[in-house]
């Protein structure tokens, strides 16, 4: 299956980006490399450009597009939260814009083997965006506990019927192993109310996501490694995110917030005493968002965000 993915918000990230010619660029999640191929394109002989990606097909996928640019491009497979190792195996400390793609690709969504979808019945349950990790959703599906389920469905998946899914879940195990996507969705539907089936979207959306982002580590990853991304940006530097979840879009404007304004003094103190500089700015007071017409040709757009921050010029 040849890897398919349109890039969300690509010309605004490129635009918000700042990109100096003979600046050193990182997209941390190069997936099939659509804004890696705006940047690289802006880039002189003396630019340079790291692409990272966990995900196989997507290095190959990218190594193809971006074949044109070989002299000023490396690609390394690796997670975004290792970015600064990544680095400094090749000898960077500091680049000059950072771009975050945090949604699933099309590729990976629409491939039935890799198990993300709840529109194929007889797929694995899969979802592992790294194939060369072992735990993978059925074994989420399979060896948690009720709270457990319960507690992801309800934080990752934001679903309010997450106690009964979690119920029906263990319940359904008990008889057989659940395996396949079309098996969890029976699963679920049997779990939600038949009015409020035929109202909202597909019954299976949000507890797919919810294991998706429990097996990948997808919010725990961001909460830890974003501000040492920030640390890595030259001054002037900029990174910018694009979220497809609340939960996501909520880490960013906070590490953000709190890199632009660290002081925890309180509020009535005449001066700041706690002696926390900030590290930047927000550029993008509010998040960027798809335009009528990107919806129109990619609903898959409809949820991203993008925001940005910017590094200071002088710490």
């Amino acid at each position: 299956m040849e890897f398919k993915h349109k890039s969300v918000l690509l010309r605004e990230t490129i635009e918000y980006l700042n990109i100096r010619p003979d600046g050193v660029y990182v997209d941390g999640t190069l997936g099939g490399g659509g804004h890696a191929y705006e940047v690289c394109k802006r880039l002189s002989k003396r630019g340079k450009f790291i692409g990272i990606d966990q995900d196989e097909d997507a290095i190959k996928a990218a190594t193809r597009r971006l074949s044109e640019f070989e002299d000023k491009i490396q690609i390394i497979r690796s997670n975004y939260c290792d970015m600064r190792q990544v680095l400094a195996d090749i000898g960077i400390a500091r680049v000059d814009g950072i771009v975050l793609d945090l949604g699933v690709s099309s590729y990976q969504l629409d491939d039935p083997t890799r198990g993300f979808t709840y529109r194929t019945e007889d797929a694995p349950l899969d979802m592992r965006m790294d194939k060369r990790q072992e735990f993978t959703a059925k074994d989420i599906v399979n060896t948690y506990s009720e709270q457990e389920l319960y507690r992801i469905i309800r934080d990752y998946g934001e679903d309010k019927f997450a106690k009964n899914i979690a119920r029906h879940i263990v319940s359904a195990r008990q008889e057989k192993e659940i395996e396949t996507t079309g098996e969890l969705t029976e699963i679920i539907k049997a779990a939600i109310p038949a009015k409020i089936r035929m109202k909202g979207g597909h019954p299976s959306k949000r507890t797919f996501q919810a294991i998706r982002i429990e097996l990948n580590r997808e919010l725990e990853l961001l909460q830890e490694s974003l501000e040492d991304m920030i640390r890595l940006l030259n001054p002037g530097g900029r990174i910018g995110i694009i979220t497809f979840h609340s939960l996501e879009d909520r880490i960013v404007k906070n590490i953000y917030k709190k890199n632009e304004n660290p002081c925890t003094c309180p509020s009535d103190f005449p001066v700041c005493v706690c002696g926390r500089k900030p590290s930047g700015r927000v550029v993008t007071r509010k998040p960027i968002v798809p335009s009528e017409e990107e919806i129109e040709f990619n609903p898959r757009s409809r949820s991203s965000k993008l925001r940005v921050f910017e590094k200071m010029e002088t710490e």
